[in-house]
């Protein structure tokens, strides 16, 4: 090792706030890469890459909106869970974590939510609609009552 590395490497004297900065800002890096590799997946999908999504094997169709709306007209096959139940958080919980899921609401504020509590909870793969059952309807996704 040469003389000059040495020193460097026995220094003791503390860090300066200019070396701390370098510090913390390469821990908040490392710490943003580890998260974006823990798996959690959520999609934002347009209603034709949405129905694409939601009619590969396996997927379930989650419709988050009320009983009352899900009532009204919902897509074929898709289970209600309604976000802004009491009880979201322990639907969800009884859930397959490991399934893949497609999202939708009226207009996408409340598959956000869902999506991100879902994300948050450990879900690994998750399409939101981007827009809500309207679009949905109006390219083509078959809509029952």
């Amino acid at each position: 090792m040469s003389a000059a590395a040495t020193k460097v490497a026995t220094d003791p004297r503390p860090l300066t706030g200019r070396a701390w900065a370098v510090v913390v800002t390469l821990l908040l890096g490392v710490l943003t890469l580890a998260g974006c590799a823990g798996g959690n997946s959520v999609t934002t999908a347009t209603p034709t890459q949405w129905i694409s999504a939601s009619s590969k094997p396996g997927v379930v169709v989650v419709d988050v909106r009320t009983p009352q709306e899900y009532a009204a007209g919902h897509v074929k096959d898709a289970i209600n869970v309604d976000v802004e139940s009491p009880d979201f958080a322990t639907r969800i919980a009884g859930l397959d974590k490991a399934t893949s899921y497609a999202v939708y609401c009226q207009s996408g504020r409340r598959s956000a939510l869902a999506t991100k509590a879902m994300q948050d909870a450990g879900f690994t793969s998750i399409t939101n609609l981007k827009g809500g059952i309207g679009d949905l309807a109006a390219a083509g996704a078959p809509i029952v009552s």
